[in-house]
């Protein structure tokens, strides 16, 4: 997945917040906010939004566990409806990518905790890519169609 380099952005934010679960509600806010000027459907808007969350908690739990750190979120909105959403943490990262992904996978198997997120996130969205390295962090960009501005 890329952000087409020769179709720019009509519109973008980035935004940076602690690491901690209080900031999850913050972050969907702030996403879906962004994501209205696309005037998404309200299911569109709740995918997006679940997707978020999903990510989101990856950062707190996985990647920083009990400490705090940084979570980043960089929107892009393009005219043909396209809508990017990009977490990105500087964490632990992930040293088996295609293990996290699948369903029920957690780091954390002592806790109850029904896997990483990435498959919620692939259900409602309509491609997420997972970038990541051990001792540096992770990367996890989502795009969804949501409809093109007239």
């Amino acid at each position: 997945m890329r952000n087409d380099a020769n179709m720019d952005a009509f519109n973008s934010m980035d935004l940076c917040f602690d690491s901690r679960g209080e900031n999850e509600g913050f972050a969907r806010v702030a996403v879906s906010a962004f994501a209205v000027q696309l005037s998404p459907t309200l299911e569109t808007l709740t995918d997006i939004k679940t997707a978020v969350s999903e990510a989101v908690t990856n950062c707190v739990v996985h990647a920083y566990r009990e400490k705090t750190g940084k979570i980043c979120i960089s929107c892009r909105a393009y005219q043909d409806g396209r809508f990017f959403v990009t977490v990105r943490d500087e964490g632990c990262g992930i040293a088996d990518i295609a293990r996290a992904m699948e369903p029920f996978y957690t780091t954390q198997p002592e806790c109850e905790r029904s896997g990483m997120g990435f498959a919620v996130m692939q259900t409602f969205m309509d491609e997420v890519q997972v970038e990541s390295r051990v001792g540096e962090g992770t990367c996890v960009t989502m795009m969804k169609h949501v409809q093109p501005l007239s």
